[in-house]
């Protein structure tokens, strides 16, 4: 198809994309098997199939029918078969299909079912989850008394109904045994390599006010110990080669929040831990805010077998893969080149096996050899899932822009200029969350069909964004609103200096901290003629209260409790400024959102009804935080028509001219 025939991206053509949501490497390095989502528009529903890849042909071939949803896949020990957790049989149970072919067989028969990946035993004989009760679940139209200081959280719901233990089941079939019985949340299993024991974490403990788990080993007789750790949030856990813990540890208790995430390695008792990156000033164990529907693949630490670990280091628009050395000086090799978002997925001897996305790219796997060094040309690439889709689109052409800050601090950011029409365009400024978060090279569903309908979008990642050193990361605590607002304002204000974006034609709009920041611009400035906040802060007093981060969350940002910093609390709430508001803002709101609850939306609608803006609200019924990112089809689609037809309201697109070349 020439250029000239390609169209701007379109829902439906969303709707034919093909994404990784899991995928393994055998042992033996000859093997990978993932789950690729796809979505079924006529039936409003999401399946995921396993396939199974030669790593040295490139051939691949469907391993299941994938009529329901099949993901997960892992290859046991001797590389022959692959475990997987399916709901075929109408609850999540775990399976194992032979590499070369059969029926796969059910292993897992619980009540309730479960919702994690399988993990094999070194010897292949037991295999590892975790599941929640199994109980039949409570009544929820009758009373019910909560005690714990954390009771609730986004994605998962009220703690007691949904708390983990971790099951061993004869891989071979025959009864699942739970090892840990407890109020924690027990989550994350690996295996030590004796395959007597296994490393977990266990969090939500009742009487603590924060969610962070700690690490914790259970032997196969239900022996539990805990482990010495770092103090902050454990983002992930494993052995090494050598038998010492590794840690990839964020929001430590003793720094700013905001501060970059360590790698730790244990002594050989596994009782004191260093850091491994201390000099790596960029964020380990980083990515991207992308917008595709599979769930986001949570950091995990993959061993090379030199011993060094594998993570995803996010340097402010890229996110390439990093080998670092757990003994010896501090060391760092990148493996993949700048320009991309690299997820590691598993190891095998020298080999990596990652999802890679940019831009253009919606993400698809790669290997890394290590036998044959490093560098781009040592990265051979093993799925194309989306060439006859993207081979009708004309995507955007990205800039760079290069703004500075109201005291000169350098700002990264990117315009994605639409294929049609001629600049200077209509322009979206798209603001992510977190607001610790970034955007970079990542394909985002959202602002590609912005892009398609004929706006430019425009990027930045301000103040408190990561991959950009502590002092950049930290420096809003205590003062959102002002250098994040500025370096967003600069950035728009590069994107017309440089004739793409029309100044008397934006919008903007923002998930979560995006939210948060969309409310407080249209309260501060009237250049806007139209924003979509979705599941936004409005009001720090009662978010401080209702949020499922809470105290913790808002104390750190704010700089401290309601009673004792309130003027921060009003200064840094959009609700403050929201009389003032001008702009068409339509709110986007998930009704089960535990992170950024309803009423803060809610606050907002009611301000502005009654200072006569045009505002309206939309419902998202049934989903939670990310809702509109990995929610069900009909609500991904609710939020994507809505962005572009509330732009499309006030911000009119122009006469397109043809498809560029």
């Amino acid at each position: 198809m020439t250029t000239e025939n390609r169209h701007g991206f379109t829902q439906d053509d969303l709707d034919r994309m093909r994404f990784v949501e899991a995928a393994d490497l055998s042992p033996d390095g000859k093997w990978a098997v993932y789950a690729q989502f796809t979505t079924d528009p006529t039936e409003e529903r999401d399946h995921c199939a396993l396939w199974l890849i030669d790593v040295e042909s490139g051939d691949s071939r469907r391993l299941t029918a994938g009529t329901g949803k099949d993901t997960w896949p892992a290859f046991s020990p001797d590389s022959s078969q692959v475990a997987f957790v399916s709901d075929r049989t109408g609850k999540n149970q775990i399976h194992v299909i032979p590499v070369d072919g059969g029926e796969a067989r059910q292993v897992t028969t619980l009540e309730q079912g479960m919702t994690t990946p399988p993990v094999w035993s070194p010897d292949g004989k037991l295999i590892a989850f975790t599941a929640g009760p199994q109980s039949e679940p409570r009544d929820r139209s009758k009373p019910y008394r909560l005690t714990r200081a954390t009771y609730r959280f986004d994605m998962l719901g009220y703690i007691d109904d949904v708390k983990q233990d971790v099951w061993v089941v004869p891989a071979d079939g025959g009864e699942a045994r739970r090892l840990t019985a407890d109020a924690r949340m027990n989550t994350n299993p690996r295996w030590t390599a004796d395959g007597r024991a296994l490393l977990y974490t266990g969090g939500f403990e009742p009487a603590d006010k924060l969610f962070w788990p700690r690490p914790r080993v259970v032997d196969l007789e239900g022996e539990i110990r805990d482990l010495p750790h770092p103090q902050g949030s454990l983002v992930a856990a494993d052995f090494a080669p050598d038998g010492r813990l590794a840690l990839l540890v964020g929001m430590h208790t003793d720094r700013p929040i905001g501060s970059k995430s360590e790698l730790y390695i244990s002594d050989p008792e596994l009782t004191t831990f260093t850091s491994r990156t201390t000099t790596l000033e960029w964020q380990v164990g980083g990515g991207f805010q992308g917008d595709t529907p599979p769930a986001p693949i949570l950091p995990r630490i993959h061993f090379l077998s030199d011993g060094r670990a594998v993570l995803s280091v996010q340097r402010g628009g890229s996110a390439p893969l990093f080998a670092i050395s757990l003994s010896g000086p501090e060391a760092f090799e990148r493996l993949t080149p700048d320009g991309s978002e690299d997820v590691p997925l598993a190891t095998a001897g020298g080999r990596v096996l990652f999802a890679s996305a940019d831009f253009d790219e919606p993400g698809d796997l790669y290997l890394w050899d290590g036998a044959a060094g490093t560098g781009a040309e040592h990265v051979r690439r093993l799925t194309r899932l989306n060439q006859d889709v993207l081979a009708e689109v004309a995507l955007p052409r990205v800039h760079e822009i290069a703004a500075k800050g109201a005291d000169g601090e350098p700002v990264e950011g990117w315009f994605l200029e639409p294929a049609e029409g001629s600049a200077p365009y209509p322009s979206v400024m798209y603001i992510h969350g977190g607001p610790h978060g970034a955007f970079g090279h990542d394909f985002h569903a959202d602002m590609q069909l912005l892009a398609g309908a004929g706006y430019g979008v425009i990027l930045a990642n301000h103040r408190a964004s990561t991959g950009y050193g502590d002092a950049f990361g930290t420096k809003i605590r205590g003062d959102w609103g002002n250098h994040d607002y500025h370096d967003l304002m600069a950035a728009v204000d590069r994107a017309v200096e440089m004739g793409l974006a029309d100044p008397d034609r934006l919008g903007v709009c923002g998930l979560s901290g995006g939210g948060n920041l969309s409310c407080w611009i249209v309260g501060q400035t009237d250049r806007f003629k139209a924003a979509v906040p979705e599941n936004p802060v409005t009001n720090w007093v009662s978010m401080f209260g209702v949020g499922d981060l809470g105290p913790w969350f808002v104390g750190a940002e704010v700089g401290g409790a309601p009673h004792e910093v309130p003027e921060t609390y009003a200064r840094m709430s959009p609700i403050t400024y929201a009389h003032r508001c001008t702009t068409p803002t339509l709110l986007v709101q998930c009704e089960s959102d535990m992170r950024c609850p309803p009423e803060q939306a809610e606050q907002f609608y009611a301000t502005l009804t009654a200072a006569g803006c045009p505002v309206e609200m939309l419902r998202l019924p049934g989903v939670p935080h990310g809702g509109a990112i990995f929610g069900p089809p009909v609500i991904r689609r609710a939020q994507n028509q809505a962005l572009v037809e509330w732009m499309q309201r006030w911000i009119p697109v122009r006469a397109a001219s043809a498809v560029a070349g």
